[in-house]
């Protein structure tokens, strides 16, 4: 593989895609659902599922379970594709390169809390409330909003992709192919250097306080919403959906 093409590591691309699959799948049931019980702002005449709240709930669960692995990854080995200290300086350069790029990391900062916001609203949610049209549970307005907002984050991901790194980018994130320092073999060693570091409370509260400090601060948000979309169920076992 050449060095001038573009190359993104092997983890992230595992990541990237397991988590990207079980989004879409569930934004594609999420949609199902609203389009079986709900209907208020438009549908489309799809076939009915009788189970479709029990297949988007098994995607959602099954993303929830990725989300850990993948947020410490986004927040740490790639948090230069997040929001920075100088995005919304940048975000007034409209037009120009730095905008996109700009654009593209705002997006996947939301998308990052959109999820979090979906997946609690969605642990809240009793599966008898549609079904049974009650329609104005603040659990399944928050779940509606997130939806929404996921559905729009993607959407600017993909293009804002699309538009900076072009064919090539896109292809580098389905590619198999991985160099020798970017070995799975290597990967413990690294979690190890990771955790030796990450368990020096002093060196990790400086960087915390000097490094990209409000990404820090929406790190510890969905770092946080994550635990709490786990252990709901155990304070709420009739919320669990």
């Amino acid at each position: 593989m050449t060095r001038s093409a573009p190359y993104q590591p092997l983890l992230l691309r595992i990541l990237h895609g397991g988590s990207g699959i079980l989004v879409i799948a569930a934004i594609i049931t999420g949609f199902l659902v609203y389009n079986t019980y709900d209907r208020r702002f438009g549908s489309i005449p799809f076939p009915q599922f009788p189970d479709i709240q029990g297949i988007h709930g098994t995607f959602a669960l099954c993303f929830l379970l990725v989300l850990p692995a993948f947020a410490l990854y986004s927040f740490h080995a790639g948090q230069k594709r997040l929001v920075q200290s100088d995005s919304l300086q940048q975000l007034s350069q409209v037009g120009k390169p730095i905008w996109w790029v700009s654009l593209q990391r705002l997006a996947n900062t939301l998308m990052l809390i959109a999820a979090i916001l979906a997946v609690n609203s969605g642990r809240m949610m009793k599966e008898e409330w549609l079904p049974r049209g009650e329609l104005y549970h603040i659990w399944y307005s928050l779940h509606l909003s997130a939806w929404v907002v996921m559905v729009c984050c993607v959407a600017i991901h993909v293009l804002m992709s699309t538009k900076v790194g072009g064919a090539p980018l896109l292809l580098s994130m389905l590619s198999w192919k991985f160099r020798p320092e970017d070995s799975p073999g290597k990967w413990s060693s690294r979690f190890r250097g990771w955790l030796s570091r990450s368990a020096n409370f002093g060196a990790l509260l400086s960087n915390f306080m000097q490094n990209n400090f409000y990404l820090r601060i929406i790190e510890v948000i969905v770092l946080g919403g994550i635990l709490t979309a786990f252990v709901l169920p155990v304070f709420f076992p009739g919320g669990e959906s």
